[in-house]
């Protein structure tokens, strides 16, 4: 098939049937074209070791076979002092974070994705941690697939934090956004056997796929955990990137809102925290929907 538009000097307006052969034949991409050539890697969990939760740390997930998991979400703790934070140093917190997620790498599946939610802190300095995570998965290898902005300013409030007001001396910029980095391992592409079946409709799929996802952050008192994302966060991710019947993943599980989505869109889930109480409070969340 003759594709309608290539790689130019000045860009392309359409991308339908694009060529973008010249792009990625550049010396930029030299390092990133080396997974054209895969054999993909799929391990099935039994179903008596599915939708469990454990409580542990995901530094060690020895209860997964490896190549097994098709997804991972996830929101790391931030190490600011929340109550179930520890207070690590940057490079503890940091290698944490390469701890599990170089574990996570090993369970996912050929093609497997990696989501991460997470903010950037602080102001005196500004910490950029979705930076530092960036360098980490790929130091890792996973193959960057791209970023999304969550805009919540809908549900921003009164938020007030502008430093020096209306003075050059120190203004401060105020975050109204959070970070979903997304990452493969080894292929851009899943395998498809004829048995999966996708489950994202035409409209999500034209908007999901947009760079900049826009709704309300959820009430931390009302779900009872310090820090909750929004079920509409993995539900998008889980539609987007898996099959039904595929197994998500959810290392730092907090009050279970990853796992009660991939029950809800007919996935599997397997979620790690080190706090009993906040498995508690998934597994209530997950029986007061009638999933156990």
């Amino acid at each position: 098939m003759k594709r309608k538009t290539q790689t130019s000097s000045f860009g392309s307006v359409l991308r339908q049937s694009h060529d973008s052969k010249k792009f990625y034949n550049l010396k930029m991409c030299e390092k990133f074209n080396n997974c054209e050539t895969i054999n993909f890697n799929e391990l099935k969990i039994r179903n008596e070791n599915l939708n469990k939760f454990y409580c542990k740390s995901s530094e060690n997930m020895d209860e997964i076979p490896d190549n097994s998991i098709h997804l991972m979400i996830t929101s790391p703790p931030y190490n600011v002092g929340k109550e179930y934070d520890d207070d690590l140093t940057l490079e503890e917190y940091l290698n944490l974070l390469r701890s599990v997620f170089g574990e996570t790498y090993k369970k996912l599946v050929t093609g497997g994705r990696a989501c991460i939610n997470i903010a950037n802190v602080g102001r005196k300095p500004y910490i950029p941690l979705h930076a530092m995570v960036i360098e980490i998965m790929i130091d890792i290898g996973f193959l960057m697939r791209g970023e999304i902005i969550w805009d919540k300013s809908t549900s921003a409030g009164g938020s007030c934090a502008w430093g020096s007001w209306m003075s050059a001396s120190n203004p401060v910029l105020r975050d109204f956004h959070e970070y979903i980095l997304i990452f493969s391992k080894e292929s851009y592409s899943k395998n498809k056997s004829q048995e999966k079946r996708d489950t994202i409709g035409r409209d999500e799929f034209i908007q999901w796929t947009k760079s900049i996802w826009t709704f309300s952050a959820v009430n931390a008192k009302r779900i009872g955990h310090p820090a909750p994302f929004p079920i509409e966060l993995p539900h998008r991710l889980i539609n987007l990137y898996t099959y039904e019947g595929d197994v998500v993943l959810d290392p730092f599980c907090g009050s279970g809102t990853t796992c009660i989505a991939a029950a809800q869109n007919k996935r599997n889930y397997i979620g790690y925290d080190i706090e009993e109480k906040y498995i508690q409070l998934s597994r209530n969340r997950l029986y007061n929907q009638k999933f156990i």
